[in-house]
């Protein structure tokens, strides 16, 4: 009789065990009878039932989720070979039809691979490399605020060295967020279709492919050694400027000294002159005196020999009278 009792004990655990599943948040199940979905998804978090052993539960993620593409290389309008990576996020909204197609998260994510790889290339395709690299024309306003401010600056009489790169640089009609809401949209219908709602795609990395990437480099490169030539050449034209302006002050400073020489000098000349005339006025004989007393400062030096006749003029005023 125990032994009957513990059997039908056993049997009763068993069969709630088998009839009763909890339910976390974030889940969703659905109820499977031989393998065959039956009823509505059940979404509410708690304590659930169900037939034992002929019904089993699947369940189902209800939260966001996340999915990362394998890096893929395409070219775009313009022929720029790139590597897009991209990235999503996804939720199940539709249960039942996910596990009639994709059956779990794992062949979700093949689906997704294959539909979202497939729009990605197909929209990067159709526009210019800058329309997946920028978002606004911000640069080129930038770009057009500083050529005002240099023109202006130029008028004035100002110097600004260039330093922008003001060539190259293309005007963008869609970008990069409108384009990822174009993928969106490309492949939304698809995944509908998989019980899934695409709810955005962002292109995480976009880069140049290997070769490409190297041109790149060396054009960039070449640039800033233009930028670097022409802030040179304008340095140069400074020190041009600066010696220019140096060597016409010295020559000024240097003809006002020698005009105040050359003024002096005239009234030094001046003065001695009227000394002499006065001089003159004087006597006849002491202007010879003098005369001869500077001749003999001129002519008398060092160890110089003369040979002069006892009655030379030259001597008059070394000879003693007696």
């Amino acid at each position: 009789m125990k032994a009957a009792i513990i059997v039908i004990v056993l049997l009763v655990i068993v069969v709630m065990r088998g009839s009763m599943y909890r339910l976390n948040e974030g889940r969703q199940a659905i109820i499977t009878q031989f393998g065959k979905p039956i009823g509505e998804p059940i979404t509410k978090p708690g304590l659930h039932f169900k037939i034992p052993f002929t019904q089993e539960i699947r369940l189902v993620d209800k939260r966001i989720l996340n999915w990362d593409g394998i890096p893929e290389q395409m070219a775009t309008k313009d022929k720029k070979f790139i590597k897009v990576d991209t990235t999503a996020r996804w939720r199940i909204v539709d249960t039942l039809k996910f596990i009639q197609t994709v059956r779990n998260q794992r062949g979700a994510k093949a689906r997704l691979d294959t539909i979202l790889d497939s729009a990605t290339r197909q929209i990067i395709s159709k526009q210019n490399l800058v329309e997946a690299v920028r978002n606004t024309n911000l640069i080129l306003d930038n770009i057009e605020k500083k050529k005002l401010m240099m023109a202006k600056n130029k008028k004035a009489g100002t110097q600004i060295i260039e330093e922008e790169v003001f060539g190259e640089i293309e005007k963008i009609n869609i970008g990069r967020d409108h384009l990822s809401q174009q993928i969106v949209t490309a492949a939304r219908g698809d995944l509908a279709g998989l019980g899934i709602e695409l709810i955005d795609v962002q292109l995480r990395r976009i880069s140049y492919e290997r070769s490409v990437e190297a041109k790149v480099y060396e054009r960039m490169v070449s640039e800033r050694q233009r930028i670097a030539q022409k802030i040179r050449s304008v340095g140069q034209g400074e020190k041009a400027k600066i010696e220019g302006r140096i060597e016409w002050e010295l020559k000024g400073i240097q003809s006002e000294a020698y005009k105040k020489a050359q003024i002096v000098r005239g009234k030094a000349e001046a003065k001695a002159t009227d000394i002499y005339a006065r001089s003159l006025r004087g006597g006849a004989n002491f202007y010879a005196f003098i005369r001869s007393m500077e001749a003999y400062k001129k002519s008398l030096k060092g160890s110089s020999n003369f040979l002069l006749s006892s009655d030379s003029e030259f001597l008059k005023y070394m000879q003693s009278d007696k």
